[in-house]
């Protein structure tokens, strides 16, 4: 006959502990249901791989001219063929991967964090609101790019500038999209429950509002490096970018395709390629993880 539990020996129920997915395992189910997003993450890798390690990747010195060797097309020696200078395409490309990833990081930063900022505090206080909004206005009635040609013409061309330029112009939509985000955190009740018990403003909005709007964040920074790129292309093209003779994408495209693109194609090719294989990435990337982190996305799949 089984022996009942005395009052000494209560029975206990033992919660099992919940498993939560490794990392590689989330990595795993990331590439398994975002495979172009897992293609945008390798491609930005390689972006970052080429930038660390330019030296060593790099078979010239990308500023060195040897104009007997000018205009020499790809072969075994020059992988991506030389330019009107006799300057390695292939070195300048790879170095050039360095301004692309050191405009686009701290453009983001700057631009997108300025704006978040701007979008939580207008939104937290009304009396603000009124006033970074209708700033807000005037600076989407510019388009980024004539912006971004104003700013450089009274600063002058240079790398620092350039991020400037570039960074204001994510300003405006960075503070709209976490302007909405904080907004709706706040009719929360957690809200309302760390107002109570006294919690002062800075507390909650660094506490509490700040970090429920990092997924709105991210997604913007990761979609804002491939137009930190391209903007940067573009000054470059323009010549009002990075100043020569630092390698970059756009510059190269400038010279190359008025002056020399029947004579010497390759100097077009393979820095639109870089330009466009970059930019296609970061964008299928940026796709992929707002898909991941909304939750309206994620429960639709």
């Amino acid at each position: 006959m089984a022996r009942a539990a005395s009052p000494a020996e209560p029975s206990v129920l033992r919660a099992e502990p919940v498993l939560r997915p490794s990392r590689l395992q989330t990595l795993k189910a990331f590439v398994v249901h975002q495979p172009l997003g897992a293609a945008g993450l390798v491609i930005f890798l390689l972006l970052v791989i080429a930038a660390v390690f330019a030296p060593v990747i790099a078979t010239h010195d990308p500023i060195d001219n040897d104009v007997p060797n000018q205009f020499t097309a790809p072969n075994s020696t020059y992988y991506f063929g030389t330019d009107q200078l006799g300057r390695d395409l292939f070195s300048r490309i790879v170095y050039g991967a360095r301004t692309s990833l050191y405009v686009g990081i701290f453009t983001v930063a700057f631009g997108t964090t300025i704006g978040a900022m701007l979008g939580i505090i207008s939104a937290y206080y009304p009396r603000l609101d009124m006033l970074v909004q209708r700033l807000i206005d005037a600076m989407l009635a510019i388009p980024n790019l004539l912006l971004a040609l104003a700013i450089i013409s009274v600063l002058g061309p240079s790398l620092t500038n350039t991020i400037i330029a570039i960074g204001i112009g994510f300003i405006p939509s960075a503070t709209r999209v976490l302007r909405s985000q904080a907004i709706s955190i706040q009719q929360r009740p957690f809200i309302e429950a760390a107002r109570s018990i006294g919690a002062s403003d800075f507390r909650i909005l660094v506490r509490h509002i700040a970090p429920n709007c990092f997924a709105p964040f991210i997604i913007l920074a990761s979609n804002g490096l491939a137009v930190a790129i391209i903007a940067e292309a573009s000054l470059s093209f323009l010549g009002l970018g990075t100043p020569p003779p630092r390698p970059s994408w756009g510059a190269m495209l400038s010279g190359s395709v008025q002056n020399y693109i029947t004579q010497a194609p390759w100097l077009a090719i393979f820095p639109g390629l870089a330009i466009t294989i970059v930019a296609l990435g970061f964008s299928l990337f940026g796709d992929a993880l707002r898909d991941t982190l909304d939750p309206r996305l994620r429960g639709s799949r």
